[in-house]
C-alpha cells in the first residue's frame, strides 16, 4: 500500500522527506555499527546474502558516478537477489560522508569498500528502530512509485 500524496512526489516537501530519509539511515548505520551489523564491501556482502539473506534488512549501493562496468554488473545481481529476497535497496551518493559515518579503514588501515554495505538483524529482537523504520517505509513507497532503487545523497556535515 502506497502512502505518498502528490505533494510528497515533488517540490520542497519531497526535498525534506529525502534530507529527513537521510538522516533516518544515519541514524542505522550509527546505531548498527556498534552492534556488529554492517556488513561492508561487494564480495563479504555477497557472501553474507548467500548465507543468510533472511537476516539482512537493507542494502545500500554506493558510488560516487563511477563508471566501472564490472562494479555496475555486481550492482546488478546484488539488486536482483535483494528484490528477489525483498531486501529494500537504497542507492547512496557522497561515499565520503559514508565513510565518515562507518569508520572508512579496516583494523589494518586499509580502506573499507563502501560500494555496498549490508545492515543485518542484530541477534537480540530488542532492535525496534523508528529510523530504520523510516528508511524502509522510503523504500517502500518509492516502489509504489516504479523507482525500485532510490537515491539517497547523505549530506555532508
Amino acid at each position: 500500500m502506497c502512502n505518498m500524496t502528490f505533494e510528497e512526489t515533488s517540490g520542497d516537501n519531497s526535498t525534506e522527506r529525502m534530507d529527513s530519509v537521510a538522516k533516518a539511515l544515519e541514524e542505522v548505520l550509527s546505531s548498527a555499527l556498534p552492534q556488529g551489523c554492517i556488513t561492508v564491501g561487494v564480495y563479504e556482502a555477497a557472501k553474507s546474502l548467500n548465507a543468510d539473506p533472511d537476516n539482512v534488512v537493507l542494502c545500500l549501493l554506493a558510488t560516487d558516478d563511477e563508471e566501472d562496468v564490472a562494479l555496475q554488473i555486481h550492482f546488478t545481481l546484488i539488486q536482483a537477489f535483494c528484490c528477489e529476497n525483498d531486501i529494500n535497496i537504497l542507492r547512496v551518493s557522497n561515499m565520503r560522508r559514508l565513510a565518515e559515518i562507518l569508520g572508512g579503514v579496516k583494523p589494518g588501515g586499509e580502506p573499507m569498500d563502501l560500494h555496498c554495505v549490508l545492515v543485518s538483524n542484530p541477534q537480540s529482537s530488542l532492535w525496534k528502530d523508528p529510523a530504520l523504520n523510516k528508511v524502509n517505509r522510503y523504500c517502500r513507497d518509492s516502489r509504489c512509485l516504479d523507482q525500485w532503487v532510490p537515491v539517497i545523497n547523505l549530506p555532508d556535515r
